[in-house]
C-alpha cells in the first residue's frame, strides 16, 4: 500500500503516462519493427528471412533509389527557394494596411490545402494537357506557341510536380508568416519611415529579421515534410515518365506494396528516416529554431 505522499509524488507521472505509452506504440515500436524488418527479406506472409545489411548493399546500388534521392533533394531545394519566399511575399501583400478583401484573398490561398488530393490531381491532370489544357492555351493565347507535354516529358514533368507543391502549399505557409507580421510592433515601421527608410529598405532591416524564428520554423518543417513528399508525384505523375518523378516515399511504397518486397522498402524508409532526421538537425542548427537570440 503506498503512502499519501508516495501517491502525490507518482500522480504527475500517472497524468502523463497515456501520452508517452502511446508515443512508443505508435512510434517507437514501429521504428524498432522496421529496423528490424529493413535486415531481413519478406513478402508480408511467413517468417521474415535474416539477410543482415543486404538490403542496404542492394539499396546504395539501385538505380531508381539513387533517382528518387536526387528528384526529392530537387523538391526539398524548390520549397525551400521558391515556396516559402513565395509565401512570404503573399503574406506580405495581404498584411498590407487599406487591403481591401483581405478575408477572401486568405481564404482563396488556404482553400487549396483543404481540397482531397483526388480533386487537385484531377484538376492538375486537366490543366496540364498537351491538347486541350489550360497551360499550354495560356502559352498559345499570350505567346503563340504552347504543345508542351507537361506530364510526359521528364524536365517538363518534374515542373508540374513543382508547381502542384507551389499551388497547393504555399496558402498555408502564409498563414504562418501573417501570424509573425501581426506581431512585429508598428512603432518600427514608423521609426524606420521617420529615418527616411523606403519600402525595401524596410523590408529587409525590419520585417525580414523580426520574422526569422518564424521563417526558420517554416524552412524546417517545409524542408522536413517535402523530404517526404508522396501525394503530388503518386497522383499526378505516379513517378513518370519513368522515374524521372519518383519520390522516396514513392519508391517505398512502390517496394512495399506493388513488389511486396517490405524488408527492401523498410530499409528505404530507415534511410529516408536518417535523411529527413538529418535535414531536420542541421536545419535546426543553422537556422536556430527554438533560441531566443
Amino acid at each position: 500500500m503506498l503512502s499519501v505522499a508516495r501517491r502525490r509524488a507518482l500522480a504527475p507521472y500517472a497524468f502523463i503516462s497515456p501520452f508517452y505509452l502511446l508515443y512508443a506504440l505508435f512510434l517507437i515500436v514501429p521504428i524498432g519493427i522496421g529496423g528490424y524488418l529493413s535486415l531481413t527479406e519478406w513478402a508480408g506472409l511467413g517468417t521474415p528471412l535474416w539477410v543482415g545489411l543486404d538490403n542496404y548493399t542492394r539499396l546504395f546500388g539501385d538505380a531508381s533509389f539513387l533517382t528518387a534521392i536526387v528528384n526529392t533533394l530537387l523538391y526539398v531545394l524548390f520549397s525551400v527557394c521558391v515556396v516559402v519566399p513565395a509565401a512570404l511575399l503573399i503574406a506580405q501583400a495581404l498584411n498590407a494596411r487599406g487591403l481591401r478583401g483581405r478575408d477572401f484573398f486568405r481564404l482563396t490561398f488556404f482553400i487549396p490545402v483543404v481540397l482531397s488530393p483526388i480533386i487537385i490531381a484531377l484538376l492538375f491532370t486537366l490543366f496540364y494537357d498537351r491538347e486541350y489544357g489550360l497551360f499550354n492555351a495560356a502559352l498559345r493565347g499570350f505567346f503563340g506557341w504552347g504543345g508542351i507535354d507537361w506530364l510526359g516529358e521528364p524536365s517538363w514533368a518534374k515542373l508540374s510536380v513543382m508547381l502542384l507543391v507551389l499551388w497547393r502549399w504555399t496558402g498555408y505557409l502564409t498563414i504562418f508568416f501573417l501570424a509573425g507580421l501581426k506581431n512585429i510592433p508598428r512603432e518600427l515601421y514608423e521609426a524606420a519611415a521617420i529615418d527616411g527608410a523606403g519600402r525595401v529598405h524596410t523590408f529587409f532591416n525590419v520585417t525580414l529579421p523580426m520574422l526569422k524564428p518564424v521563417t526558420a520554423f517554416v524552412a524546417v518543417t517545409v524542408m522536413v515534410g517535402t523530404a517526404q513528399i508522396l501525394e503530388e508525384p503518386m497522383l499526378l505523375t505516379k513517378g513518370g515518365p519513368g522515374e524521372a518523378t519518383l519520390s522516396v516515399a514513392m519508391f517505398i511504397y512502390r517496394e512495399a506494396f506493388t513488389r511486396q518486397q517490405l524488408g527492401y522498402a523498410a530499409a528505404a524508409g530507415v534511410v529516408m528516416f536518417v535523411i529527413v532526421f538529418l535535414i531536420g538537425r542541421t536545419a535546426n542548427a543553422v537556422l536556430g529554431v527554438g533560441r531566443e537570440k
